[in-house]
């Protein structure tokens, strides 16, 4: 199979069939501290939030979807219009296939036309850096989106599922070192749903890594993408349910910020604006989600996005004045309530 049609297959199945982990992201752990006294006018609480030093209306990233196939352009073409109307920073879906056939940047490139003024990153996956990439594929994923950031995905789990699927991961330390050193922007370096642990973060980190997303276990299981779709071999549903919860992965990291200066971003699992709230509790800077961003866009178009976003700045709003608070940045774990 093509790497354009394994694409718009793993789309398909993430809007079509139940490809969640068993196993939650754990925001369900904790419930809201309510303060019956929360001296704040609910019309001053300030929604933005804040990454890599540039403002933004909410703190949600549209993450890293598609690209590379027919269809995607006309999809990431509607992302990027609503990130420029509401003032949202997004991803692009991994760009290899772009750099294995030229045709396909058109499906990347056109973000840009769309969101002229957004803050838009380029992404490409962690086993392709193994080796190293040379210096005109680098300049193409930035260049093409007129990128501001790079992401870099590591998605071992998901590449071990695949038939078609990565399969050396030696190197990959070294390639992220590497491109660290070539790039012009700040570099984030995200999992795809298996999260990343205290010990993963610091090496990042202490390689010059500026933003660590743990996207963890709780959301879309790309091991039960992998495992639905046509396979000549038996599916390792075994494999389905692994990963570091969302929550774990931010207790861990965040003890970090005593050693390092980056930002953190809680995705995995984010599915409500409790979610966003609790994540910044927990010691998140940011947020982000793909699933119920795309589901809403394929069933609503772009409406379905501002209907969603409506809805979880209003309930964000309501929650941080029955916390006491005026921004998500007065938010820390007293918030919060062990169940």
């Amino acid at each position: 199979m093509t790497i354009q049609n394994r694409k718009k297959e793993h789309v398909e199945l993430t809007l079509k069939k139940d490809i969640n982990y068993e196993k939650s992201s754990g925001f369900e752990r904790f419930s809201f501290q309510h303060n019956a006294l929360p001296e704040v006018n609910v019309d001053d609480v300030d929604l933005a939030g804040s990454l890599l030093g540039r403002s933004f209306t909410f703190p949600l990233f549209v993450s890293s979807m598609t690209g590379g196939y027919s269809d995607a352009g006309a999809v990431n073409a509607q992302l990027a219009s609503f990130c420029e109307r509401r003032g949202l920073p997004m991803g692009v879906g991994s760009q290899r296939v772009m750099l294995e056939n030229r045709n396909e940047i058109e499906s990347f490139s056109i973000v840009r036309e769309h969101a002229p003024n957004a803050f838009i990153a380029a992404n490409i996956g962690g086993a392709q850096l193994v080796g190293g990439m040379d210096s005109e594929k680098t300049a193409l994923l930035i260049d093409s989106i007129g990128a501001d950031a790079l992401i870099i995905h590591l998605n071992p789990l998901q590449e071990l599922m695949q038939p078609e699927g990565d399969r050396n991961f030696k190197g990959i330390r070294d390639g992220i070192s590497s491109i660290i050193k070539e790039v012009n922007c700040p570099v984030i370096v995200k999992e795809t749903g298996a999260g990343i642990s205290a010990e993963t973060a610091r090496t990042l980190l202490q390689m010059g890594v500026q933003v660590i997303d743990v996207a963890g276990a709780g959301g879309t299981s790309w091991a039960k993408v992998e495992n639905l779709r046509d396979r000549s071999q038996e599916p390792l549903h075994q494999f389905d349910d692994w990963g570091i919860p969302t929550v774990d992965c931010l207790i861990e990291v965040e003890k970090l910020k005593n050693d390092f200066s980056f930002d953190l971003i809680a995705s995995g699992g984010i599915r409500t604006s409790s979610d966003i709230v609790k994540s910044f509790a927990l010691g998140a800077d940011f947020t982000a989600s793909a699933q119920p961003l795309i589901k809403a866009l394929f069933e609503h178009g772009e409406e379905g996005l501002d209907t969603l976003l409506d809805g979880w700045m209003k309930e964000s709003r309501i929650i941080l004045t029955l916390l006491g608070c005026e921004s998500f940045n007065d938010l820390n774990p007293s918030h919060l309530r062990i169940i």
